[in-house]
């Protein structure tokens, strides 16, 4: 056979093998079909392991067994990722929200039942450190490490107080011990002090590997999941160290919810009430007329639709972004003075009392009541006037700060360190 005898045989074969990969391809998408109606996960590693062995008994020629392998291997590998995406196509009562940053750029899913169907929806076929926390329900761990085909699971202290450096370094030494590579992931399964953790360590690792992030509380859902900041504490000083680091894909189960305290829940809406305030007053509006339990997908998909907009157009907090601090400057005074009493949703929404004008405060102050909140509290003053003074945001004398005039607006203000600590004893008592 000359050559163009030979590269008119591969050809009539090619075109042979494109018609058995199309039929290929049915008989794969009957089984997504299959595994999305009884809630099966993708991966099937005892049955991949029997389809190439019993694929490299066919070969005859053993020269070619180790070629036809990986040629199998891949098939599987481009079956997966068919599955994956036809599992994962919109269905009724999944909402979505882009974050359009290009090729940085993830879709973020919420809706019910999404952690059973991770596996449909991510890439977990390699190496997955899960990183979650003592609070986090074990049976959301074994759901989700099912479906990667080789997980390894850290679970950390729950608190704070496991936003360290000391538990960074555990991070990434497991990833070293367990010979993750750059083709390998990181999933964050928990509330923000996990998410916050295990991007940055995702960042640091080989200079970068994926990260998927799946808030369990509805504070990191509506907000700290979405946007690629990523820190830990150092010296008692709130994320000096961290990075801006995108994950690949969040997924929000809202199933999650069930098993939180309600005074979690209101804290994560406190983050949700900000976002009205600061970009869409029909969102604060909504609060103000009362929600339920049954609001709570939407609501998410509002507050996150308003932080996305806000992170498309300053990714790197230059500018816009720093309208996501409404609340925190004071906030997060507040919530180191009360060393542990009161969550960080509960000391945002107190900070985002003095921050606004008479006309909203005391629009604001039934929608936080309503929900639960505090609208006052009891800490050290000069102790949280302290705190906020070392917030990273202080730059030349005076402190940036977000002001709401209006709901669905704000400004940003350069505040002397007394007009603060004025604004502070609105909310703090001795």
């Amino acid at each position: 056979m000359d050559l163009t005898e030979a590269r008119a045989r591969i050809d009539e074969i090619d075109a042979a093998m494109a018609a058995l990969f199309a039929q290929r391809m049915e008989a794969v998408a009957a089984v997504a079909d299959w595994k999305a109606a009884h809630g099966l996960p993708i991966l099937d590693a005892a049955r991949e392991a029997e389809n190439l062995a019993r694929g490299e008994a066919r070969m005859a020629d053993p020269a070619l067994r180790p070629h036809y392998r990986q040629f199998l291997k891949d098939l599987m590998s481009v079956s997966k990722a068919y599955q994956r995406e036809r599992m994962a196509a919109p269905e009724a009562g999944v909402l979505h929200v882009p974050v359009p940053l290009g090729e940085r750029g993830y879709d973020i899913a919420i809706g019910s039942g999404l952690l059973r169907s991770a596996g449909a929806r991510l890439n977990l076929d390699r190496r997955v450190l899960i990183v979650t926390d003592e609070g986090v329900p074990e049976a959301y761990e074994e759901a989700l490490s099912a479906q990667c085909a080789a997980p390894v699971t850290v679970r950390l202290p729950q608190g704070e107080g496991s936003k360290s450096m000391a538990c960074l370094q555990r991070l990434l030494e497991t990833m070293l011990k367990n010979s993750f590579g750059r083709g390998d992931a990181v999933c964050a399964l928990g509330g923000g002090m996990v998410g916050d953790l295990a991007g940055l360590a995702a960042a640091l690792y080989m200079r970068g590997v994926d990260f998927y992030n799946l808030p369990t509380t509805l504070l990191s859902q509506v907000d700290s999941s979405v946007g690629g900041k990523t820190a830990v504490n150092l010296a008692g000083v709130k994320n000096p160290v961290g990075a801006f680091y995108q994950p690949k894909a969040v997924l929000i189960d809202t199933d999650t919810l069930a098993t939180l305290p309600r005074r979690q829940w209101a804290s994560g809406l406190a983050e949700a009430v900000k976002m009205g305030l600061i970009g869409d007053a029909a969102l604060f509006e909504r609060f103000e007329r009362g929600i339920t339990d049954a609001d709570l997908g939407e609501i998410i998909a509002a507050a996150l639709r308003q932080k996305a907009a806000v992170v498309t157009a300053d990714e790197r907090e230059g500018g816009l972004r720093k309208c996501l601090n409404f609340g925190h400057t004071l906030g997060h005074g507040i919530e180191a003075a009360a060393e542990g009493a009161l969550t960080h949703g509960e000391c945002v929404g107190l900070g985002m009392l003095p921050m606004c004008s008479p006309e909203v405060r005391a629009r604001l102050l039934p929608v936080l009541e309503g929900l639960g909140l505090p609208t006052v509290c009891q800490v050290d003053p000069e102790r949280a006037f302290a705190a906020l003074l070392h917030d990273k945001k202080a730059s030349g004398g005076t402190i940036s700060a977000v002001w709401v005039e209006r709901p669905g607006g704000f400004s940003l203000e350069s505040c002397a360190p007394e007009v603060l600590r004025e604004r502070l004893n609105l909310v703090v008592r001795p």
